[in-house]
């Protein structure tokens, strides 16, 4: 029994009741030791900042191999936080996530989407669950209903019935259940089922986001080894408000850190809104490339991507993808966004360079961004 009492030192300035006849000093603080025994070390902060200190964040991060995924586990790594992983993809899509965290700090958890005890596990021991579930095109396994409402239905439900005390789930900005999109329908119709299943659910909806590994600049730049760049009426009938993927990892830790955040929605965007047109003329100048933009007509455009959904692995088009893209990015002034959550927005200008200087040519590899004239913005 001393043995035992050695382990345990009082917390300075505690006063632990003195021993009488026939008691020990252990049964005389039962209390103490049962808090101490409560409360696990990995959900107590400590240390000093960075990623070998502990943030008491415990989060599962449902996606973290997508786009957006490895910037919202890098961000949770770099604070200190354990993150469990659940994935489905080969082990080597995995390899980039590992070096994100400190030793023992990610967990990867093979899982299946469709198995609610599969998912309980994966949710079980957190305290933050992030949803990040998303896929552009459809396949026979998973459909856009499958993806956007059925899954996330299920994980709001059972981080509901687990305890868990905080749950983000990205939408996007456009979800609308009258969109020519049955991607941004199927958004709107899991905005409301998630919202049903868990009401303090903090629900985030992005405009199109930009970064180093995006499908939406990198997709108007390699429309260059088709000839030219085809929009529906020249993509001056569209506007886009794009956002910076960073900009959006950022928000959902701080939405993670902000007690008032809980059951709001937020809708992110960037700080300036482009006509169609002006921003791919714009991705083409700063990669020094020649614009060729013809108008398309819609029909016509589907007929094109219809070829390109044959594909066996990931089309590199597709008709949903089409009306999506020439979707004009609504605003809602009523919903806090960015700012709200403590982040100035990032123009799509600052951070271009960053995605397009893949696709100059040599002799412009290290030419200045000033040598590029900036995109018109469009009035908000």
């Amino acid at each position: 029994m001393a043995a035992v009492a050695r382990c345990y030192r009082a917390p300075r300035g505690l006063l632990l009741p003195r021993a009488g006849p026939g008691i020990s000093v252990l049964a005389a603080a039962p209390s103490v030791l049962q808090q101490h025994r409560q409360v696990h070390h990995a959900v107590i902060p400590h240390g000093r900042s960075g990623r070998s200190s502990v943030s008491g964040i415990v989060a599962t991060v449902f996606g973290a191999t997508g786009f957006l995924g490895r910037y919202v586990v890098n961000r949770l790594g770099r604070i200190g936080s354990q993150v469990i992983i659940p994935y489905r993809c080969d082990q080597y899509d995995l390899m980039y996530l590992r070096p994100m965290g400190d030793l023992g700090q990610l967990l990867f958890l093979e899982w299946d989407c469709k198995d609610k005890d599969s998912i309980r596990r994966a949710v079980e021991h957190s305290n933050v669950v992030i949803n990040l579930v998303g896929k552009e095109w459809e396949t026979k396994n998973f459909n856009f209903e499958d993806v956007f409402v059925n899954i996330p239905k299920s994980i709001a439900q059972i981080t509901r019935e687990a305890g868990v005390e905080t749950l983000i789930h990205i939408s996007h900005l456009n979800a609308s259940m009258k969109s020519p999109s049955k991607y941004l329908r199927n958004k709107a119709v899991g905005e409301k089922a998630v919202r049903e299943e868990f009401p303090d659910a903090i629900i985030l909806k992005p405009s199109e986001m930009f970064g180093r590994e995006d499908r939406f600049l990198n997709h108007y730049a390699n429309m260059r080894w088709f000839g030219g760049v085809p929009l529906i009426s020249l993509g001056k009938k569209t506007v886009k408000q794009p956002v910076y993927v960073v900009d959006v990892a950022k928000a959902i830790i701080n939405a993670i850190k902000d007690p008032d955040a809980k059951g709001k929605t937020y809708a992110l965007a960037g700080p300036n809104r482009y006509l169609l047109y002006d921003m791919v003329e714009y991705i083409y100048a700063v990669s020094f490339r020649t614009f060729l933009p013809y108008p398309f007509p819609r029909p016509l455009y589907h007929l094109v991507a219809r070829f390109f959904e044959m594909n066996p692995f990931e089309p590199w088009l597709t008709r949903d993808k089409v009306d999506r893209f020439h979707t004009t990015d609504m605003t809602f002034p009523d919903l806090p966004g960015l700012e709200d959550l403590g982040i100035q927005p990032t123009s799509l200008e600052q951070k271009a360079i960053e995605v397009l200087r893949r696709h100059r040519r040599y002799r412009w590899l290290d030419a200045e961004l000033e040598e590029a004239k900036p995109a018109k913005t469009y009035p908000m």
